[in-house]
């Protein structure tokens, strides 16, 4: 069960009350098997031993200590000291981190973290550190495809009034430009909503679809990597510097070492994971990815006009210019 935030300060409090102050609480929103979680844990195994076990790390998966929204919050108060996160969420302290998110801007997943590893992420990191967070380094959230309760979606003409869960402001963009129903909503509560009937589908890589088990509920599968989404490793800033260098280092050399594990396991997922899927029931479909692409150039508008140097930085850092 999902804790409120009430009852996670409650809980951190506890901790406290029986921890060392050098334990490091490493809070994240995935369950076991995704590999998100498994990173966590590795950056856990990695941290505390380049610290020479003077810090211990506490990791809380699944949603326990509150959504991704009150993680981040919590990182800012110093109730947490560490979060994977989601890219829609962090783009509400950081806006300009959701133009990771433009549809089609990546052609592959190494575009997208040689962009990140580079000056894109750096400045990133500048705007979160105005906002009380430090960014150590970004893992992956995959491109993503549409699963549906009933059908497939192989033309945007397909998506019309369908009411879609969408995971942040670019995503609701995306898919209002080609014609459907989008809203937002916490990713713990998406198996729910979807059962309900809600929501007539979601969006997200196929990691995120299987490890949630959101393909027995929307077994219709339609690969229209339309975005690319990344996981932002965040920092409480007040936590990051109270630390000496060496500590800093180590949670650095963490992020990027477990980060290369949960990027490739995401790289390798598509092709490793719909077999399984499909055995499990799920049935897949190819979109035409032309006209989607076409569909939604209307958001590069959007965007470009609030954001124009760096919407065009992204655009040739990403190899469209």
């Amino acid at each position: 069960m999902k804790k409120t935030l009430t009852t996670a300060l409650l809980g951190t409090t506890l901790l406290a009350g029986t921890a060392g102050a050098d334990e490091v609480i490493f809070a994240h929103g995935e369950n076991p098997g995704n590999p998100r979680y498994v990173a966590a844990e590795k950056w856990a195994e990695l941290f505390t031993a380049c610290t020479g076990g003077e810090s211990t790390v506490n990791v809380a998966p699944s949603a326990t200590m509150g959504d991704d929204v009150e993680m981040l919050t919590s990182a800012t108060a110093g109730v947490i000291q560490v979060t994977a996160n989601s890219q829609g969420s962090m783009a509400q302290i950081v806006p300009e981190i959701d133009l990771l998110g433009l549809p089609f801007l990546f052609r592959d997943l190494p575009t997208a973290w040689a962009v990140l590893d580079g000056e894109v992420g750096d400045m990133l990191d500048e705007r979160a550190q105005n906002a009380g967070l430090k960014i150590l380094g970004f893992w992956d959230n995959g491109i993503r495809n549409v699963t549906h309760l009933s059908k497939h979606v192989p033309t945007p003409a397909d998506l019309a009034g369908m009411k879609i869960r969408a995971s942040g402001r670019m995503t609701v963009d995306i898919f209002e430009a080609l014609g459907a129903a989008p809203a937002p909503l916490a990713w713990s509560e998406v198996p729910t909503a979807l059962q309900s009937g809600v929501f007539d589908g979601q969006e997200n890589p196929l990691v995120n679809i299987y490890t949630a088990k959101i393909h027995e509920i929307t077994p219709y599968i339609t690969m229209t990597g339309h975005k690319y989404e990344t996981t932002p490793i965040v920092a409480g800033l007040v936590w990051w510097s109270g630390l000496d260098e060496a500590t800093q280092a180590c949670a650095l050399e963490a992020t990027a070492e477990a980060g290369k594990v949960q990027r490739q396991t995401v790289f390798d997922s598509d092709a490793d994971l719909r077999p399984k899927m499909e055995a499990d029931g799920a049935i897949f479909a190819e979109a035409d990815r032309d006209a989607y692409r076409a569909a939604s150039q209307p958001v590069y508008a959007k965007y470009a006009a609030q954001f124009p140097d760096l919407v065009a930085a992204l655009r040739q850092a990403a190899g469209q210019e």
